[in-house]
């Protein structure tokens, strides 16, 4: 059944830069508002959102990646179009507002991509949770990220983050950052595991596109099942996870990239995915 699929390739983004490989496969977000740290608006967040949502129907992107314009990745909302707002809204509107905010994260952690963050700079607020929702992430030595929600009176928890933040860095130092708002630095980020490597500040993007390059010319539907994988075990107990690991292996096994792997290991050849 492929009638809901549709490509992506030049989708016409309005709040923010998107661009694809000549084939589809890799997609790249550019958040692209460098005079100010590249925040976030309220319609940059619900567009992020659908956009997200939508991928889980594209035809063609099998990876994205997400980075910022001009040496920061994401200072997080905007000071003056969300954060002044929002001290104005009634309950029911700030409800809405967080519920959308953290519609983003799952429309991330739902889309089948693997995402791939490229972090210079500043990566704040919620452009740390942006972060944190990718899948993949690559900085700069030059890379602050910091959680600073108590920073404007406000608690750690927020977009998912007591939740998240500690099954990538640990329980311990997960509350030290949520707690004091302090940026967590690019040597700590790389030593935690919140950062799978550091680059230069001027080959961070171009490394981010390779480690999307290498994952959308993978087994596709072999790694959507990886990220489903990945999202779900930790509400599962031991036997729940052997038991749904053993249906989605098994179900990977009937896929011809299974059957293409192996002609090509016994003809010596490096095998060629087709995501089917």
């Amino acid at each position: 059944m492929t009638d809901d699929q549709r490509p992506y390739q030049h989708y016409a983004a309005q709040h923010f830069g998107w661009r694809c490989s000549d084939d589809g496969r890799v997609a790249t977000i550019t958040l692209n508002r460098p005079d100010k740290k590249n925040p976030l608006t309220f319609d940059s967040y619900a567009e992020l959102r659908d956009l997200f949502r939508g991928l889980v129907y594209a035809s063609d992107v099998r990876a994205v990646v997400i980075a910022g314009e001009g040496g920061n990745f994401c200072s997080g909302g905007d000071v003056f179009e969300i954060i002044e707002p929002l001290t104005k809204m009634a309950a029911p509107e700030l409800l809405r507002f967080t519920r959308m905010t953290g519609d983003l994260v799952k429309a991330m952690k739902h889309a089948p991509q693997p995402i791939v963050a490229a972090i210079d700079g500043v990566c704040a607020g919620a452009g740390a949770m942006v972060a944190l929702a990718a899948d993949w992430r690559l900085g700069t030595p030059e890379a602050k990220t910091a959680f600073l929600f108590t920073r404007v009176g406000l608690a750690g928890a927020d977009m998912g983050a007591c939740g998240l933040l500690p099954r990538v860095i640990g329980q311990g130092r997960a509350a030290e950052l949520l707690f004091s708002g302090r940026a967590m630095s690019a040597e700590e980020g790389a030593a935690w595991g919140w950062f799978n490597a550091l680059h230069h500040g001027t080959s961070v993007l171009a490394e981010a596109q390779k480690v999307a390059r290498l994952l959308a010319d993978g087994p596709w539907f072999a790694h959507t099942v990886t990220k489903t994988m990945l999202n779900q075990e930790w509400a599962m107990g031991i036997d729940e996870m052997i038991e749904s690991e053993a249906q989605a292996q098994a179900l990977c096994m009937l896929t011809q990239d299974f059957k293409r792997a192996f002609d090509a290991f016994a003809a010596k050849q490096k095998p060629k995915f087709e995501g089917n």
